[in-house]
């Protein structure tokens, strides 16, 4: 999360978890690469589009190549269904909407997910 982590929290995590959600898109969007791995956990575990299971540093690396790629433009859109918020987890139902544009020719795909979001240590 890009956002400055002693800032004040809202009274509703869902609120909190969107904006960070929001944030990340605007982020990969605008290519800004320092904040990209920041809404990840470092002992994230994921399942994407039937590769075997990755973790933090195998994600922040495909993200950064993505990122560098001048070849390529990647776009996400968001739409997230339901944040479901139970102690210090939170569960979000959402479709990623990725875009990519290369070779002057472009294509949209859609994503639907189940993201699993823990309240870290330092309250983000």
């Amino acid at each position: 999360m890009s956002t400055d982590p002693g800032r004040a929290r809202a009274e509703d995590p869902a609120t909190d978890i969107r904006a960070a959600l929001e944030q990340w898109r605007l982020d990969f969007n605008a290519r800004r690469s320092v904040n990209i791995c920041g809404l990840f956990a470092k002992d994230l575990r994921y399942d994407f589009r039937g590769l075997p299971e990755q973790n933090y540093s195998l994600l922040c690396d495909r993200l950064h190549r993505a990122l560098s790629d001048a070849t390529r433009s990647f776009r996400y859109d968001l739409r997230i269904k339901e944040i479901i918020v139970s102690g210090s987890l939170a569960i979000v139902r959402l479709t990623w909407i990725s875009t990519l544009t290369a070779n002057g020719s472009s294509g949209t795909h859609e994503e639907p997910g189940l993201d699993v979001f823990q309240k870290q240590a330092d309250g983000r």
